[in-house]
């Protein structure tokens, strides 16, 4: 945004000039600040995106449907910088699970995960990102802790409960666990063994018996003394001799409490009253409830503090020179810990906001005594206050003031967080102040239903109108998901796309229940989202980056589609210019594209479209047609899997705390098992085969196993040819060659199906490939061999094995020039299955017990705001519970609930 569209005109209030508009000549620090600002972005623009789900937690055998808004910019509108998103499922070891990758139009996504039967029960989330994002930094990804239980194997369900103690100055701790069934009958004098982990290390193990109320108690040293990532592992051996193993998570290894105190601004500035913040973490990272006294060091008492219920809080108090300050902290369990506040200064300044007015905020730079006192009549400090990469006020005090007040209307903000910095003469930051700013303009989402009350297999119909703040009918994409909350309890507080998008996405570190502070809008709530401005950290850019005169180039690229680049190169390293590189499938489906390379040997096909598992081949031909060449793709390494910032809420008893769910989900996919509408994975157990003598044929990836096969040609009688179907043209029997594809004598319509190390290819690859380079060729003609390949196998195959195949990397060399690859295509979306039972074709003796009642992430309101859908109850009872998010195309957020009965 140019910055002489700030504000209009230029103004004198309080002691500080608000600039807008600035000469080229001259510039002064805060026109420098701002231009290299306006620079920065330009270079920098910032993406966010929030995932809506249809529910929170899910079993085994589930699908999990979202819906991705991408947006950019101040006014958080939908973004056009990406055109494809990255959506991971990763579980509490950080090992990706599944990976999407989605086509972004106009800013919209949606997929889903299936959840196969074999997964393991326990916590996961769900990241999502764009390439640009990647820059910003993963702290700045959607990321959200989800529950996924199994209900095929779930039998056991436990409770665990921790303390904490020393032990000859070591940390013990002392796991209670519980374990019952679904129906709650507890296992009683039922053997268990165990073993406690740190990361993948052993630090204790053990055996125990259940009491009669199948209760265990584990005790174990931790070594390190600090938190990681323990976890207890019991196998619990039932009556049918069965053993089920259940996973626990230690969330803390002792009762220690980490309380920090932030001073309004930075700075605690002696004789200058100050807002002190506060914020209480335990050890198991959810805040935790404080109350205390400060105390100078003359014990005098001067304030008082009370956390709120996320253990944060604001108090007030005026430091005085030369004196020190504690804090007398008194715990939940009311022990009692002195703490250190930040030592005050006689330098520096006070930046403190009061937003608490309706239509105004009130700023104030306060100078410490030194600065006041000083003679300096140069000395001129800078204030800006921006929002995602847009500068909304802009200041400067007059020569020699040392103070300055402004009163700045909310209006002129976007909704969201506001970052103010205070700037000296030399263009350095000195404070910093995070406002949330609450303009109430979401949209005003009306659901109204056909009717109040329904029975089961209904037919539901909702009305949708949406209108913005001035009570104008909206163009916008919404998403919507029903569920029975009487199966899928809600949350009050749950994330929504105004935490996502205002909250989350801009703020670095863990929030708890971020949903909190957009459940209610008054006084209180208001309060806390202050207090958590004051202690959470704002560190998109660090603006020593931003005022450097050379800025820097990002390492992430947007991603408009999919491409595929990298450069040719001859044998000795050096750039082949203006060389043809081919594209093209390796499979039966042909598709070929070519582009030349540039003066560096760089090559690029771009807007490529293209499914997940899709194999290409690459070819590389320098301009006068010479085959051996390298082919090097670009790098492109997959997004890192670090700690996860959510880990607070993680659940020790993540999968048996949901017990009506477990119970619904569990009857529900044994009827799909028995009506045959769930295909069950098996897992088999392991089986081992020992071979009995070596094979022939290395690194053959036959089938049948190397060398069993109708004929094979070893390598040796493919010396000295030019070009390999000339080699091979009269040595296979039955089999002879036209236009380098090879074909069976007995079926001259279709081409024989050839397979290079592994890989479906055409007949076209040929004659592209070194006869010196080949390992072995297969010939499959007869049907003992054709027929575990199925129809492909129908007109015979020739496998292929180059000397250097299947040596496991991204994309394999099969001779100079050449190269497969498999790169990540487009995820297949699919549609949320709803039942018509309106519809004679529908079986309706099957049981629907459904948690997830309808799902439809691409609902559009017409110019009159209006839309409509309809679905069909589930045969289950209950509360159901409606869920319509979205945007409009100015940006404007809109959330929803609505609720009915079923009886």
């Amino acid at each position: 945004m140019n910055f002489r569209k700030i504000v209009a005109g230029i103004l004198l209030f309080g002691g500080i000039i608000i600039i807008s508009a600035f000469s080229s000549f001259d510039i002064d620090p805060l026109q420098h600040i701002i231009i290299q600002f306006n620079r920065w972005m330009v270079v920098h623009p910032q993406e966010n995106v929030y995932l809506q789900l249809d529910k929170s937690y899910y079993a085994t055998g589930n699908d999990i449907w979202f819906k991705a808004y991408v947006t950019a910019g101040s006014n958080h509108q939908l973004s056009g910088i990406s055109g494809v998103l990255n959506v991971e499922l990763i579980d509490d070891r950080d090992s990706v699970k599944q990976r999407l990758k989605l086509p972004i139009v106009s800013g919209l996504t949606w997929g889903d995960f299936s959840l196969p039967d074999t997964l393991n029960e326990g916590n996961y989330r769900i990241r999502a990102y764009t390439n640009w994002m990647r820059n910003a930094g993963e702290e700045y990804f959607f990321d959200k802790t989800i529950t996924i239980s199994n209900v095929i194997t779930n039998q056991v369900l436990t409770e665990a409960s921790y303390n904490y103690g020393n032990q000859n100055g070591t940390q013990q701790v002392n796991a209670h666990i519980k374990y019952t069934n679904v129906d709650g009958t507890v296992y009683a004098s039922i053997p268990v063994t165990y073993q406690v982990q740190t990361g993948n290390k052993n630090i204790a193990n053990g055996k125990g018996q259940t009491d009669t109320d199948g209760n265990l108690n584990i005790n174990f040293i931790n070594p390190s003394g600090v938190n990681g990532a323990e976890r207890i592992i019991t196998d619990i051996k039932l009556a049918d001799k069965s053993s089920v193993k259940k996973i626990l998570l230690v969330k803390a290894t002792s009762a220690n409490v980490d309380v920090q105190f932030f001073p309004e601004g930075g700075n605690l500035v002696s004789g200058n009253e100050t807002k002190m913040a506060f914020k209480a973490v335990a050890a198991n990272g959810l805040g935790t409830e404080i109350k205390g006294v400060v105390t100078d060091n003359e014990n005098k008492q001067v304030a008082t503090f009370n956390s709120n219920q996320l253990a944060m809080g604001v108090f007030n108090f005026k430091p005085e020179s030369g004196k020190i300050y504690k804090a007398a902290i008194t715990y939940v369990d009311g022990s009692v810990n002195i703490v250190s506040l930040p030592t005050a200064v006689n330098t520096g300044y006070s930046l403190t906001v009061d937003d608490t007015g309706n239509d105004n905020i009130e700023v104030k730079i306060i100078p410490g005594a030194e600065v006041e006192s000083s003679t300096s009549t140069t000395e001129v400090i800078s204030l800006i206050a921006q929002s995602r990469g847009t500068i909304y006020f802009a200041g400067k005090s007059q020569a020699g003031s040392k103070s300055f007040n402004v009163v700045i209307p909310k209006s002129k903000f976007p909704t969201g967080i506001i970052q103010f910095t205070l700037f000296n003469s030399s263009g350095e930051p000195l404070n910093e102040r995070l406002v949330f700013i609450k303009n109430h303009d979401e949209l005003k989402l009306n659901l109204k239903a056909d009717k109040q009350e329904y029975t089961p297999r209904q037919k539901v119909k909702i009305e949708l109108n949406t209108k913005n703040k001035n009570d104008q009918p909206v163009v916008g994409s919404f998403s919507v998901a029903v569920t029975n909350e009487s199966i899928v309890p809600a949350d009050e507080n749950e994330s929504s796309i105004f935490s996502g998008l205002l909250l989350t996405a801009d703020i670095r570190g863990y929030i708890e229940k971020p949903g909190y502070y957009f459940a209610h809008d008054d006084e209180k709530t208001n309060a806390d989202l202050d207090a958590l401005m004051l202690t959470q950290g704002y560190h998109r850019f660090e603006w020593k980056q931003v005022l450097e005169d050379d800025i820097k180039t990002v390492a992430y690229s947007p991603e408009k589609s999919l491409q595929i680049s990298g450069h040719l190169k001859n044998l000795f390293g050096k750039p082949v210019v203006n060389g043809k590189v081919t594209l093209f499938t390796a499979n039966q489906s042909i598709f070929m594209i070519d582009t030349l390379t540039d003066s560096e040997g760089r090559f690029t096909f771009k807007n490529l479209v293209f499914k997940d598992s899709i194999r290409f081949l690459i070819q590389g031909r320098s301009a006068k047609d010479h085959k051996n060449l390298q082919v090097e793709l670009d790098n492109l390494l997959q997004q890192r899997v670090r700690e996860n910032k959510n880990a607070p809420d993680w659940q020790a008893n993540a999968v048996d705390e949901i017990s009506p769910f477990l119970k619904n989900s569990k009857a529900a996919y044994e009827s799909g098992i028995r009506n045959g509408t769930i295909n069950r994975s098996i897992a088999l157990k392991e089986v081992v085969i020992k071979d009995k003598k070596m094979q022939a044929v290395k690194n053959s990836s036959n089938l049948n196993g190397p060398g069993n096969a109708d004929q094979v040609i070893a390598p040796d009688a493919l010396q000295g040819c030019a070009d390999i179907a000339d080699c091979l043209q009269g040595r296979i029997n039955g089999v002879i060659f036209r236009n380098d594809t090879p074909f069976l004598m007995r079926n001259l319509s279709r081409p024989m199906q050839i397979i290079l190390d592994g890989v479906y290819v055409d007949g076209v690859v040929l004659s592209s490939l070194n006869p010196n380079d080949i390992g072995s060729v297969e010939v499959l003609r007869s049907i003992q061999y054709t027929s575990i390949y199925g129809g492909k196998g129908g007109n015979g195959l020739l496998i292929i094995t180059t000397k250097n195949g299947n040596e496991g990397y991204a994309y394999q060399r099969y001779a100079p020039g050449v190269i497969t690859f498999i790169p990540k295509g487009y995820s297949k979306v699919r549609e949320f299955y709803s039942p018509k039972y309106d519809d004679p074709k529908t079986n309706s003796k099957i049981p629907d017990l459904r948690s997830t009642i309808y799902w439809k992430p691409n609902i559009i309101t017409d110019k009159e705001g209006n839309a409509s859908f309809e679905f069909f109850n589930a045969d289950t009872k209950g509360n159901y519970r409606v869920v319509v998010e979205g945007i409009d195309s100015d940006g404007n957020l809109g959330r929803q609930v609505y609720r009915y009965k079923i009886d």
